[in-house]
């Protein structure tokens, strides 16, 4: 193994362990400041073991480390001991940050605002566990457990029904219906956010062009923009006549200037616009990044 390698990999693991302990923390007070003391119990592990601790007055994190560890032990034969080695370690940092925690003063008493904090700041956590290759076992883990056992579902359906019996059972237990609303609050506001993290906030329009005069239009937006242009040869099914298909990305703000950039070339073009969120390669961001 070459030098610069092992100093890739070097980093490479400083910035997942870094970046762990900071996910463990905003997850952590997302739950000691947020959810805990409204008493909204969301999916997960984590949700489990606030459902438990309400019920005992004991540290919802000691708990997630002890409901952690019979999955993990499941998934020690399919996922490989390394795998189930690092998420023990995460789960335990995050246990321990939920419990330290625990003495923090609630932000909010009201609710709906607790669902809508707890979900960002919950959001931000998971994003930076995905984003860096980082997992807590959780119902995640549990529903690659069970996947093969159930071949009718997929690995999301799996996860969203084991989440929603932690919903269910802790809003039937605490008596309160309303928990249901909230914790989909906070599924959905950490999800949005996560994505956010995982993908950040480069957006861009990914734009197919087709037209009879492709190369026409390839030479006009190749010479007013930065961007690069690829063109494909098909056949349109309607009328069986070859056509050229051309394939660019622009950042939001030039796709007025893409529009009419076609439309004096061949007003006559067929284009399509879809969103995308990450670009990688040149002239966008770093692939190594």
């Amino acid at each position: 193994m070459t030098q610069p390698k092992q100093k890739l990999e070097l980093k490479t693991e400083f910035q997942r362990y870094f970046f762990m302990i900071v996910a463990s923390c905003s997850y952590a007070l997302s739950i000691d400041v947020f959810l805990l003391p409204n008493s909204i119990v969301t999916g997960g592990v984590t949700g489990a073991a606030t459902l438990i601790s309400l019920l005992t007055g004991l540290g919802a994190g000691t708990f997630s480390i002890l409901l952690n560890l019979p999955i993990l032990l499941l998934g020690l034969r399919s996922q490989g001991k390394w795998f189930i080695l690092r998420c023990l370690i995460t789960t335990t940092v995050l246990g321990i940050f939920i419990d330290l925690f625990a003495g923090l003063p609630s932000m909010t008493t009201d609710p709906l605002m607790a669902s809508i904090y707890g979900g960002i700041v919950q959001g931000v956590g998971i994003g930076l566990f995905c984003r860096y290759s980082v997992s807590s076992g959780g119902t995640e883990l549990l529903a690659r457990i069970l996947l093969p056992r159930f071949p009718a579902m997929s690995l999301a359906g799996l996860l969203a029904a084991l989440d929603g019996i932690v919903v269910l059972v802790g809003s039937i237990v605490l008596r309160n219906p309303e928990n249901m609303l909230r914790a989909l609050i906070v599924i959905y506001l950490s999800a949005k956010v996560s994505d956010l993290i995982i993908t950040g906030l480069d957006y861009a329009k990914m734009v197919y062009i087709i037209s009879d005069h492709a190369d026409e239009v390839a030479q006009g937006l190749i010479s007013n923009s930065p961007r690069g242009v690829t063109k494909f040869t098909g056949v349109g099914m309607y009328t069986h006549r070859d056509k050229n298909m051309l394939m660019t990305v622009v950042k939001r703000a030039q796709l007025a200037q893409l529009r009419q950039l076609v439309k004096q070339a061949d007003s006559a073009a067929f284009v399509i616009v879809s969103e995308t969120t990450e670009v990688l390669g040149n002239g966008w961001k770093n692939l190594n990044e």
